[in-house]
């Protein structure tokens, strides 16, 4: 029979320690070892698109590139700091 590849998983004295561990690991050694876990999952957020010209997309997608985040993030973001001005400049 073939020896399992899979690692005993050390005892850690606080959460930071775990972090670490894993930070410089490979959880799949460990696998066997984690302990099954049960949570629920209440994803609140909605996506609301919204139609823009090709241009102003692509220009969106390339500065998106340059500042390594996501088109998403980005737009999300810009309008952030648009709707904070507009909300100053009306009190």
């Amino acid at each position: 029979m073939a020896e399992s590849k899979l690692k005993r998983l050390p005892r850690f004295g606080s959460l930071e320690e775990l972090v670490e561990f894993f930070d410089a690991h490979d959880l799949g050694e460990y696998w066997d070892e984690m302990p099954e876990t049960h949570f629920e999952v209440d994803l609140k957020g909605h996506t609301h698109l919204v139609a823009i010209d090709s241009e102003v997309a692509d220009t969106i997608a390339k500065i998106a590139r340059s500042k390594h985040t996501s088109p998403d993030v980005l737009v999300d973001s810009w309008l952030r700091e648009k709707i904070l001005e507009q909300t100053r400049m009306s009190t």
